[in-house]
């Protein structure tokens, strides 16, 4: 349990092909099932202040209490994730703290000298910000509102994940506006 955020709630893993890892990820390590987007739509995206259109394919699953997170960059927007590739890693690229009440929350780490790198948008109270925390790679930073449907979506992950007996290991997306 961290002092300033709570507890870890999400391991995010930067891969270059997400289709093989959510296969090894459910065959080999019996984690699923996973539910794919295959273009995660962001809005009010942005990287280092500037404003860019994101191309990312992401997949959730849970062990237990902590989610998954799959990502691969499919096209050469700037973010954190492409820095992570083009410095020669894959793998555990951030941790993810949840909380409803984000404003709060983010005006309180940046009293703390938290800066910002990356954020940006997922459904109506979903934003999410990246810090640049990063001291070796996987040790990235982010802060993510689950108030609204995502938070929703991120409990039928859960949900579905409990007593999974490997069948249907790649599911879509719920639909957030019908959340």
């Amino acid at each position: 349990m961290s002092r300033f955020f709570g507890q870890i709630r999400q391991a995010g893993y930067v891969v270059r092909d997400i289709e093989a890892a959510m296969d090894y990820w459910s065959r080999t390590l019996g984690i699923g099932p996973w539910f794919y987007n295959e273009r995660v739509p962001i809005r009010n995206y942005s990287y280092r202040g500037e404003s860019y259109e994101v191309h990312n394919s992401v997949a959730l699953a849970n062990s237990g209490p902590l989610q998954m997170e799959l990502i691969q960059t499919r096209n050469d927007a700037p973010s954190m994730y492409r820095d992570f590739l083009q410095a020669g890693n894959t793998g555990l690229q951030h941790v993810a703290y949840w909380t409803e009440d984000y404003d709060a929350d983010l005006e309180r780490l940046l009293a703390q000298g938290f800066k910002p790198v990356m954020s940006g948008e997922v459904g109506e109270k979903g934003r999410f910000i990246y810090f640049d925390t990063e001291y070796h790679p996987g040790t990235v930073i982010e802060l993510s509102e689950v108030a609204g449907p995502k938070g929703k979506m991120f409990d039928l992950i859960r949900e579905a994940s409990m007593g999974w007996d490997g069948s249907d290991p790649v599911r879509p997306f719920p639909d957030l506006s019908k959340l």
